[in-house]
């Protein structure tokens, strides 16, 4: 069922009849219900859905951050969809249908905003991560409040761990406390700026695999 806001077609949302209406970025989006067919999906279909489902369902557990962090990237898509589309032209390797997400080359944020000059972690004491960052060189974008993000994904339990605002820039460094069962496991860790009113973000960086103590 779709409902009427306005005049005709103006805030429609939902269905009516082959008519589909929605807002997506404060702007009404107005489309035809795609028309059904019998024929069967070509290989390079196939291939294409097997990529999106991979994709679309790991980068699903990072949602919260990716609404930050690909929120500009493209006017005309959602943040999710934009990460999505992103990701499998850029962080997908392997052939069909056996295709593998290539983490080092993942980006869960892509954005304007400066990263430090230099970016490590190690393992610290009990299931914690030290981070540790430099100073940075481009100051006209990057303010001293600029939120960290810490994004961790642990391989060996499929889990994942977002941590925004817990330092800034300033501070450069923090000691993130993992789950206690992610000791012994290996996770990946990236690392990216997000500035204090949340509209800026800086491009996420890998920072590799990282054994919990």
């Amino acid at each position: 069922m779709g409902f009427l806001l306005g005049g005709p077609f103006y805030h429609l949302q939902g269905r009516t009849g082959n008519n589909v209406g929605r807002v997506r970025k404060g702007k009404n989006v107005f489309s035809m219900r795609p028309a059904k067919t019998n024929k069967p999906a070509t290989e390079a279909q196939l291939n294409q859905r097997i990529q999106f489902g991979l994709m679309n369902g790991w980068l699903a557990n990072f949602a919260s951050f990716i609404k930050l962090g690909f929120q500009q990237f493209d006017a005309k898509m959602s943040a999710m969809n934009a990460a999505v589309r992103y990701n499998m032209e850029h962080a997908l390797s392997g052939v069909a249908p056996l295709y593998t997400i290539d983490y080092p080359k993942v980006m869960l944020s892509r954005g304007q905003l400066p990263v430090p000059n230099s970016m490590d972690v190690e393992s610290g004491t009990g299931q914690s991560l030290d981070f540790s960052w430099g100073p940075t060189s481009d100051t006209e974008l990057a303010k001293p409040g600029d939120l960290a993000a810490f994004l961790i994904f642990n391989e060996d339990k499929n889990r994942f761990v977002v941590s925004v605002g817990m330092a800034t820039r300033s501070t450069q460094a923090y000691a993130l406390l993992l789950p206690q069962d992610f000791s012994g496991d290996t996770v990946r860790c990236y690392v990216a700026f997000v500035s204090a009113d949340k509209k800026l973000v800086s491009n996420s960086t890998y920072l590799g695999a990282m054994p919990v103590g």
